[in-house]
């Protein structure tokens, strides 16, 4: 419903209560408060009697008062009426195709948790095209979820049914990151006990949480404030390697970034090692790190290294060139 309805409506209510008041007190010399009290009782047609016989110029006014006041009257209640309606309506509605979305969605992350940290991964996770749905029950969170245009049920996350409305059988990942390290290890618990193979981030606050959330099956712990703490050792002892790593990993203003690119199945680059497979010299892209599909990390490979399926390339380059080479891998 459109606002600017219900603001002339009620001022063409108030300026026919005005009309009748004035009227009545001109004409008929009543107090402001009987005339006030008069045009009340004519617009919402109680029907009382007058105060005092009217003459013709009172009923004149009497008249207009009745036929403007009752229309505006009813405009007014309707816009009113179906403002609420409508805005319950679109909510309605708005919540059951936000359930069909989700209901349809796969290879998301679920996102337990809308607290600082959690909008953080939402905001990097939206701006990378990454599908997740959110869960949090604060209903307070629902205008800023809404305006965000996140995907989000307002579902307790330590509730096993929440887990399956989020569409937690075909989904990617969970990241657990509510305040409470105590409902962290029960998400966590609850996801693995449905999805076993289920990749588990969480967030921890200290060393001692990180080591039951591993135990409870969680498959990575972060601990926020120790990640921060040695942020900012490293910006006083290496302020150069940090200024790298921010324009590798946030500042897109140069067009660079840090991704992985995986090897897969029938990839022609699959069986070659760095030099034959020409990605230096075709995408002019730097080759960091490969994770080789066993697990085994190698940082700055040689050009002898080879690239097998299943490996992942951690790579740094122009984004477009990524891009191409994401398209051929």
């Amino acid at each position: 419903m459109d606002n600017r309805k219900i603001r002339v409506s009620l001022g063409l209510l108030l300026f026919t209560l005005l009309f009748g008041t004035i009227g009545l007190f001109l004409v008929e010399k009543l107090s402001l408060f009987e005339s006030f009290y008069m045009t009340v009782i004519t617009i919402s047609t109680v029907g009382f009697s007058e105060l005092r016989p009217f003459s013709s110029a009172g009923r004149v006014v009497t008249i207009i008062t009745i036929c403007t006041g009752t229309a505006t009257m009813a405009y007014t209640l309707g816009n009113v009426i179906s403002m609420f309606v409508e805005g319950e309506l679109s909510r309605r509605f708005g919540r059951q195709r936000m359930q069909h979305t989700i209901a349809h969605l796969k290879d998301h992350y679920i996102i337990c948790g809308y607290g600082r940290i959690g909008r953080l991964i939402c905001r990097e996770l939206q701006a990378n095209g990454v599908k997740f749905v959110v869960l949090d029950n604060d209903q307070s969170l629902v205008p800023e979820l809404v305006s965000a245009g996140y995907l989000f049920l307002s579902m307790d996350a330590t509730v096993d049914e929440s887990l399956h409305e989020a569409g937690i059988m075909r989904a990617r990942g969970v990241v657990t990151t509510v305040q409470s390290d105590a409902d962290n290890v029960y998400i966590v618990l609850a996801a693995k006990d449905i999805r076993p193979d289920l990749f588990i981030l969480s967030r921890a606050a200290d060393e001692k949480s990180e080591k039951k959330l591993l135990t409870a099956g969680a498959s990575r712990v972060l601990m926020p404030y120790q990640i921060g703490g040695k942020r900012m050792a490293e910006v006083l002892i290496r302020p150069a390697v940090v200024d790298f790593m921010d324009i590798a990993m946030m500042d897109n203003k140069l067009g660079l970034m840090m991704e992985e690119a995986r090897i897969h199945e029938n990839s022609p680059l699959s069986g070659k090692n760095l030099v034959e497979s020409g990605l230096r010299r075709d995408y002019g892209i730097i080759i960091v790190a490969i994770r080789h599909h066993n697990g085994e990390m190698v940082f700055n490979p040689q050009p002898v290294e080879r690239l097998t399926t299943g490996d992942t390339l951690v790579v740094l380059g122009k984004k477009e060139d990524i891009v191409r080479l994401n398209g051929t891998m």
